[in-house]
């Protein structure tokens, strides 16, 4: 089984922009996202930078083009995100409201820059645990940001404020003759655009924290094998902006193996590259391979890929 994760960076201005340069064709972003998918083909792709819209269209024109050259993917998923939705509250602490970062997660509208997956093979519905609603005050030993002048940007909001910037699902897909390979998915907040308060880099901290409560059993019964956590951390380990400790716990969960540990996945301007998206399976998958792929044209991020056997 081939997975990989992908920051495709497609999310457009305006609802429904994404669907109409994927209809039209043509688009030179789009062509080179399709290419390295073409070019990695894995069994499972779990998206990032993807605008969300009720009926998925985007998602499925997107799927529909990439078979033209590439890999067929019957099955798609995604949930309605925290990104863009809105609030009446004033979140970032700057005064107003209404704007991109008073929604419980960044986005200029509904859906902006959300999560999806497709895969070859079924995704159990059933078993779908989703944690998007959860508020950030209940997660265990939440970071939740603090002033001179009390909780930041008021108690108001912090009493509204969900944890996911976008999204934490657990997703599970029927993978023939290897069983069920469990998603553990999500896409973080970048560490940074905020003040001295560290609002963006203590829910960076929080959202990646939020795996190692769930295998700890503190939200569900985890399972017991066959998952792999994948996705947008926004964090390096070892350079670049946010709160580390968060991400080097996750890399040295008992219950996880990093295949490639020197690898940068995201290059972005005036930085050194760095490594800030992620895929680790437990440690009962055999790791056969692993790989990635990326053009400047398609995003910013690259594309990796591991191969797993049992």
């Amino acid at each position: 089984m081939r997975i990989a994760t992908f920051n495709t960076e497609l999310s457009r201005k305006g609802p429904g922009l994404l669907l109409r340069d994927i209809l039209k064709g043509g688009d030179a972003q789009i062509d080179a996202v399709i290419a390295l998918i073409t070019e990695a083909a894995p069994d499972i792709l779990v998206l990032q930078g993807i605008d969300y819209d009720l009926q998925a269209a985007a998602l499925h024109a997107l799927a529909y083009a990439i078979n033209q050259t590439g890999p067929d993917y019957p099955h798609r998923f995604a949930l309605p995100p925290n990104a863009g939705r809105q609030t009446s509250l004033d979140l970032d602490g700057n005064g107003k409201t209404g704007e991109a970062r008073d929604a419980q997660g960044y986005g200029r509208f509904f859906g902006a820059g959300a999560m999806a997956i497709l895969s070859r093979h079924p995704v159990l519905t059933d078993g779908v645990q989703n944690y998007t609603a959860m508020l950030w005050r209940d997660l265990p030993d939440a970071a939740l940001p603090v002033t001179k002048d009390g909780p930041f940007p008021s108690l108001a909001a912090q009493q509204v404020q969900r944890l996911s910037s976008n999204g934490h699902w657990v997703v599970p897909i029927a993978v023939p003759d290897l069983g069920t390979a469990t998603l553990l998915t999500f896409h973080a907040t970048p560490p940074v655009f905020d003040g001295p308060e560290d609002r963006n880099g203590k829910r960076n901290h929080d959202e990646i924290m939020f795996w190692d409560h769930y295998l700890a059993g503190k939200m569900a019964i985890p399972p017991e094998n066959g998952f792999i956590l994948l996705g947008g951390a926004n964090l390096d380990p070892n350079r670049g902006d946010g709160l580390r400790s968060a991400i080097k716990t996750i890399l040295s969960h008992p219950r996880l193996q990093d295949p490639t540990p020197d690898q940068t996945t995201a290059v972005f301007d005036n930085i050194d590259p760095l490594r800030v998206d992620y895929l680790l399976p437990s440690t009962d998958w055999h790791v056969v391979a692993t790989g990635r792929a990326q053009d400047p044209a398609a995003s910013r991020h690259s594309l990796i890929w591991v191969d797993l056997d049992r």
